[in-house]
């Protein structure tokens, strides 16, 4: 996606749990960009991993440079909405 990348992983453990990380690498900007660019993925996370994410499964929000912090946040909601649909079938479930 433009604004960030999405790494997800099917745990197969039996715990229910969703869990999501967030992680901006020194090229995304100094650590004021970086902290800024974390606020907005874990802002994303709590908007829109409820309802679209899986239960058993392990999300990872990486920060783009530039894009994550100058995208609009309405743009990362619907980039966040396509990459979970693009991971979810692609993987199937945490059985499949």
């Amino acid at each position: 996606m433009p604004g960030f990348l999405l790494q997800a992983r099917a745990r197969r453990d039996g715990d229910p749990a969703l869990r999501v990380g967030f992680t901006c690498s020194r090229k995304v900007g100094n650590a004021v960009i970086r902290n800024r660019a974390k606020r907005r993925l874990r802002a994303l996370a709590r908007d829109v991993m409820p309802a679209a994410g899986k239960p058993g499964w392990d999300y990872v929000l990486v920060g783009r440079p530039g894009a994550t912090v100058s995208r609009s946040f309405k743009d990362l909601q619907a980039d966040l909405h396509k990459a979970l649909d693009a991971v979810h079938a692609h993987r199937g479930g945490p059985r499949g």
